[in-house]
């Protein structure tokens, strides 16, 4: 109520219209407006009950990237698992007013019951990176903490899809696909290296750079992700902008190295841990998207392909659906200086997909 004589202006009562709010929508778009007084989707039906499983969840990544996935009004049941602390982030996110329920599980006797019936399952687990950490240092460490995980979901949930957000994810996808390989479960379309945050970076950069909206921002990225393998497309970019060689050669280094920028500001205290999050967020709410019948869900994402002849995996833009991956696309025109980044990456990201084929082959 107006109290008398007060004659300022207020706004008007702020309504949400479902018209407004279509199951085609992107959660993470809908968080502004479900966090007014408490309002949320949870009783917003928008597709069928779906199961998330994230594998890692007590860690830098995979606490924030729990939270997101609580928010999510395509999760109903959110599970979360790790080898120590699950217990407590599940009841932190347990307190949130959305739609998913949520369990904790934690160490190995409990993997199963995290993973049984999940549609989607996201792997965050592993080491961060830590200064002056190379991407081989990274694997000596988390090759076999993926192949055991993997192995978890062959058993529990072959038909899942998995988004493979531990590093090096150009050598963990391989690792996962050969360890299903192994159980006879394999599905190349159900297998992704999420790669989401190198064009997160690429899209935030270039409209800084060129003063555009970043959220009607667009920049492909393909190759993998790590170093020189990690290629944004400027040339594809929307909108369309001219850049100059030191604009182009700027961007294109400073996405590539986007996690060391994190790691050296963190000072050794951690990694790119929120914005990989958020990335991670976005292409599991993607995946759940596509399951759920949603149209032209497209995504830039490692995943095996022949895009590239003699590169058994290699990420370019991917339309998902009801079967994962249905639609791989080819890598369009690209400038003659994207041509000399491509031609630059092949040998190591070669290299990096048979020291994952070979580890779980020697395993």
């Amino acid at each position: 109520p107006r109290a008398q004589g007060d004659q300022r202006s207020y706004p008007q009562p702020f309504r949400i219209h479902l018209r407004n709010h279509p199951s085609t929508m992107s959660f993470l778009k809908k968080i502004a407006p479900m966090s007014v007084r408490g309002l949320t989707t949870r009783n917003m039906s928008v597709g069928p009950e779906r199961k998330v499983t994230v594998l890692g969840a007590a860690g830098g990544i995979g606490q924030s990237l729990s939270m997101l996935m609580k928010m999510s009004p395509n999760v109903s049941k959110l599970a979360l698992y790790d080898v120590m602390g699950t217990p407590g982030v599940a009841a932190d996110c347990s307190h949130m007013n959305t739609k998913a329920t949520i369990t904790g599980h934690m160490g190995p006797d409990e993997l199963g019951a995290a993973l049984e019936g999940a549609d989607v399952v996201v792997i965050p687990a592993g080491v961060p990176r830590k200064p002056g950490m190379t991407r081989d240092d990274l694997f000596k460490i988390n090759a076999g903490i993926v192949m055991g995980l993997t192995e978890g979901i062959a058993k529990h949930c072959p038909n899942a899809l998995i988004c493979m957000i531990s590093n090096p994810v150009n050598s963990t996808v391989p690792i996962a696909a050969e360890t299903m390989k192994k159980h006879g479960v394999y599905n190349p379309k159900k297998l992704f290296g999420v790669t989401t945050l190198d064009v997160v970076r690429a899209k935030t950069f270039y409209a800084d750079k060129k003063g555009f909206n970043v959220v009607g921002t667009d920049v492909p990225v393909i190759g993998g992700h790590a170093g020189i393998t990690i290629l944004p497309l400027f040339s594809q970019a929307t909108p369309a902008a001219t850049l100059t060689d030191e604009e182009r050669d700027a961007l294109t280094e400073r996405t590539q190295n986007g996690g060391t920028e994190v790691v050296t500001a963190k000072a050794g205290k951690g990694s790119a841990t929120l914005s990989m999050a958020y990335a991670g967020a976005l292409f599991a709410d993607a995946c759940l998207r596509g399951l759920n019948g949603q149209k032209d869900v497209v995504e830039c994402t490692y995943v095996q392909s022949t895009v590239v002849p003699g590169l058994d995996f290699f990420a370019t833009k991917v339309r998902i659906g009801p079967n994962g991956a249905e639609e791989i696309f080819p890598i369009g025109e690209t400038s003659e200086y994207e041509q000399g980044w491509l031609v630059k990456m092949q040998d190591e990201l070669k290299s990096s997909i048979k020291q994952g084929q070979d580890f779980v082959k020697n395993s």
